[in-house]
């Protein structure tokens, strides 16, 4: 086991989940999970209510036990090294735990106090950590009488205070304002040019703009793990629109085409038939559909490949066909 730990510790994997799972008696919650998140990596973690993604957060930060399976942190086993495990990790929950009654100067020293931060350099790293959260201002006020915007910032702040090497950070711009939300966005791409962050959010182009890699989890399972600009391509299928003018059955032309696997016919303009096709996944159709149209006296009016949003491939792994979520 010591060999293990040592291996992964030299390694360049920060988080591991090896098959996670957790039950609430007869509720199987999350199901079976696995990944890894590589030091300096900016991973968005996706999925609809009640899919398992706090769970899964939790179960990393060692907030609750998995029923089954294994996370480890920096090469350490966070069930069997909890307190070194914790060192490393930096957790800010969806609903922050602060001290109302608290001023927020004395609640972030108490933070640093449990955290163990060195006394002789506990001072510079509070001044630091309240500055980068543009909590100068709001010191000498009880963490009671802030607005959600400085709550959060102060939530930050404490996951911030020993300095870790991971951020697992819970939905950190629920119920903020437009303003607010884009002040902690701008800190959440600054913290992850200098640290390993795992972030949730229901915020599709925050992820998409902030992250090197998104994982989905519907239902309790992975459904997907990939950069945005793989999954902004779907399942890896083209979508090209393409407006042609005939008399010939292009909706069964195109059908034929190889490589394309479903024909959608769209509203034309007049005398004109337009259609949405969908290849085969990995296949770009275009020349194929082009050489169809002209070898049949078609007019090709449009053809152009459609970018598929992240938006669209985030329905489409989460939402069953009757339209639940999976």
């Amino acid at each position: 086991m010591l060999g293990k730990v040592v291996s992964m510790v030299e390694s360049q994997v920060m988080v591991e989940a090896r098959s996670l799972r957790k039950d609430y008696g007869s509720t199987l919650a999350v199901d079976d999970v696995s990944f890894q998140v590589s030091r300096g990596e900016v991973v968005g973690f996706l999925g609809p209510n009640g899919a398992g993604k706090s769970t899964t957060m939790k179960m990393l930060t060692g907030y609750l036990s998995p029923t089954a399976g294994s996370a480890y942190v920096g090469g350490l086993d966070v069930a069997a090294d909890p307190i070194a495990a914790k060192t490393k990790i930096g957790y800010l929950p969806e609903s922050a735990p602060l001290y109302d009654d608290m001023m927020v100067a004395e609640f972030l020293r108490y933070v640093a106090d449990i955290r163990r931060v060195d006394g002789a350099t506990r001072r510079e790293r509070l001044e630091t950590i309240c500055g980068r959260c543009g909590l100068n201002d709001v010191l000498g006020k009880n963490v009671g009488q802030l607005s959600k915007g400085y709550r959060q910032r102060v939530g930050l702040a404490q996951a911030m205070v020993h300095d870790p090497d991971l951020l697992i950070l819970d939905e950190p711009t629920s119920g903020l304002d437009p303003n607010q939300i884009v002040e902690i966005r701008a800190l959440i791409r600054e913290l992850g040019s200098e640290k390993t962050v795992i972030l949730s959010t229901h915020i599709l182009p925050e992820v998409q703009a902030s992250c090197d890699r998104i994982i989905i989890i519907s239902g309790g399972k992975l459904v997907a793990d990939a950069s945005p600009e793989m999954l902004s391509g779907g399942d890896g299928a083209s979508v090209v629109r393409v407006s042609v003018k005939g008399d010939a059955p292009a909706e069964s032309i195109f059908a034929g085409v190889a490589g394309v696997r479903d024909v959608t016919v769209l509203g034309g303009e007049p005398g004109g038939q337009a259609f949405r096709l969908r290849s085969v996944s990995g296949e770009d159709p275009r020349e194929a559909i082009f050489r169809a149209a002209v070898d049949n006296g078609l007019v090709l009016l449009d053809l152009h490949r459609e970018q598929v949003s992240l938006e669209e491939t985030f329905r489409q792994l989460t939402t069953t066909e009757d339209g639940a979520h999976a």
